[in-house]
C-alpha cells in the first residue's frame, strides 16, 4: 500500500544546509537560527555583568571598581553618598513649601531616625490621622543631615533639604549631651537663624513630635518668638516656664533674627550646655528685653510631652517624646501614643467630652533614664 502523507499546518523552518569536510559532515544552520543564538547568549552575558554589579555594590570597594570599569552604570539608579546634592536651593524650597503668609514646618532627620518603620514614619503617620493636620504636610520640609536621610526623605515627602556639614557626621543616633548631640543641636539653631534671614516665619518640630491636631489656633498672634515646655507654671509669661527646644513658631522679624544670633553665640558663654539650657539662662538676659522680643511659653495641655502630658485628648494639639533616652523607648511609647490617639478617634462626641482616656505613656520613657551625668541635670538642679 502506498504511504500517505498528511498535510502539515507548522510554519516552515528555512531548509537546513550540510557542508562536507574531509570524512565529516558539518551540520549548517540556518542564518535566522544563528542570529537567534547569538541574541541569547548576548543576553545572558548582559543578564551574568548585570548580576555581577549587583553583588559588588554591596561591597566595600565598589566604588572604586566601579571608576576603573567602564561597564559599571549603576550610579544614577542606585546613588552614593558623594553623589546626593539638593536639586534647588533651600529658598526654592521654603517659596514652593511656604502658606501663603510665608509660614513653613521645619524638621530635622537624621539616618537613625530614617530607617523604615522609625520615627519618621511616625511623625508622619501622626500627621495623616490627626485633625486637620493632613493638609499640615503640604508645608512641611525635612531637613536631613546626611545624605542616607535625604534620600530617604526624597522616597518618602515632596520637600527635602540636604543641610551638608563637612565638620560633623550626624548620620548615627545622637545621645542625649554627648559632644556629637551639642553640635548636632547648635547647628540647627544655626541654620532656622538663617530660615529666618530669608523671610520665613517658621514652626519647628522634632520629628519625635506627634501632631494629632493643627496647632495654629492655639498660638499666641503677638508673639515674636513661642515656645513649647517641659513644664508650664500656668502663665504665658512667666520666665520660670521650663522651655524644649524641641517645638517653636517664629516669626520672621529683626528682632526674632538678632535673638537667634544672641542664642547662637551664647554657646560660647556656656560651653558644654546645650540649645535649651542656654535658652533657660539668657531668657532673662537684659538683651532680650532692649531687643523688645515678644517672647511666650506654650501650655502643656495643648503641647504635652512625656515630662508633663497634656490630660485631656479634646485640648492635645502635639505629644513629644521627650524625657525620654534611647531609640528603643522612643519607638515603644510613640506607638503607644499612637494608639491612644487612634482608640480617642473611635469614641462618640459624648465620651470623648467625658474625658475618660488618657495616655498610657510614659512607659520606658521616663526621666530616670536621662543620662544622670550630663550639664542639663545640674542646670536643673540649680
Amino acid at each position: 500500500m502506498p504511504r500517505v502523507t498528511l498535510p502539515s499546518y507548522r510554519r516552515r523552518l528555512p531548509a537546513t544546509s550540510y557542508r562536507h569536510a574531509g570524512n565529516f559532515t558539518v551540520l549548517m544552520l540556518p542564518e535566522s537560527a544563528l542570529v537567534l543564538r547569538r541574541s541569547i547568549g548576548a543576553a545572558l552575558f548582559f543578564l551574568l555583568v548585570s548580576f555581577s554589579c549587583l553583588l559588588l555594590f554591596g561591597n566595600a570597594d565598589y566604588s572604586r571598581f566601579a571608576s576603573s570599569n567602564p561597564l559599571v552604570h549603576v550610579s544614577t539608579v542606585f546613588p552614593s553618598n558623594d553623589s546626593v546634592s539638593n536639586e534647588y536651593s533651600l529658598e526654592n524650597i521654603l517659596n514652593e513649601a511656604s502658606m501663603k503668609d510665608k509660614t513653613v514646618i521645619l524638621t530635622t532627620l537624621n539616618e537613625a531616625w530614617a530607617a523604615p518603620n522609625s520615627i519618621i514614619d511616625l511623625f508622619l503617620e501622626s500627621f495623616r490621622i490627626g485633625d486637620r493636620t493632613r493638609r499640615l504636610l503640604n508645608h512641611l520640609v525635612i531637613v536631613a543631615l546626611d545624605p542616607k536621610a535625604f534620600i530617604r526623605c526624597q522616597a518618602i515627602h515632596p520637600f527635602c533639604y540636604l543641610l551638608a556639614s563637612e565638620a560633623v557626621d550626624f548620620r548615627e543616633e545622637a545621645f542625649f549631651m554627648t559632644p556629637h548631640y551639642l553640635k548636632m543641636m547648635w547647628r540647627r539653631i544655626d541654620f532656622l537663624r538663617s530660615v529666618l534671614e530669608l523671610g520665613y516665619n517658621f514652626v519647628f518640630t522634632d520629628a519625635d513630635i506627634m501632631w494629632f491636631r493643627d496647632p495654629f489656633p492655639r498660638f499666641h498672634r503677638d508673639a515674636d518668638f513661642q515656645i513649647a515646655c517641659d513644664h508650664f507654671t500656668g502663665s504665658f509669661d512667666d520666665v520660670e516656664n521650663r522651655p524644649n527646644g524641641g517645638f517653636n513658631f517664629v516669626k520672621s522679624n529683626n528682632r526674632s533674627i538678632e535673638f537667634y544670633k544672641f542664642w547662637y553665640s551664647s554657646q560660647e558663654t556656656y560651653p558644654g550646655y546645650h540649645d535649651q539650657d542656654v535658652l533657660n539662662f539668657i531668657k532673662v538676659d537684659p538683651f532680650i528685653t532692649d531687643l523688645g522680643l515678644k517672647m511666650k511659653f506654650l501650655d502643656t495641655a495643648n503641647f504635652g510631652g512625656l515630662c508633663e502630658p497634656s490630660k485631656d485628648l479634646n485640648k492635645v494639639c502635639t505629644m513629644h517624646a521627650n524625657c525620654c533616652y534611647g531609640m528603643d523607648s522612643k519607638l515603644h511609647d510613640l506607638r503607644i501614643m499612637l494608639q491612644d490617639w487612634k482608640y480617642y478617634l473611635t469614641l462618640a462626641p459624648s465620651l470623648k467630652r467625658l474625658s475618660i482616656i488618657s495616655w498610657r505613656v510614659p512607659q520606658k520613657c521616663s526621666l530616670d533614664s536621662l543620662n544622670t551625668g550630663s550639664p542639663e541635670k545640674s542646670a536643673q538642679e540649680n
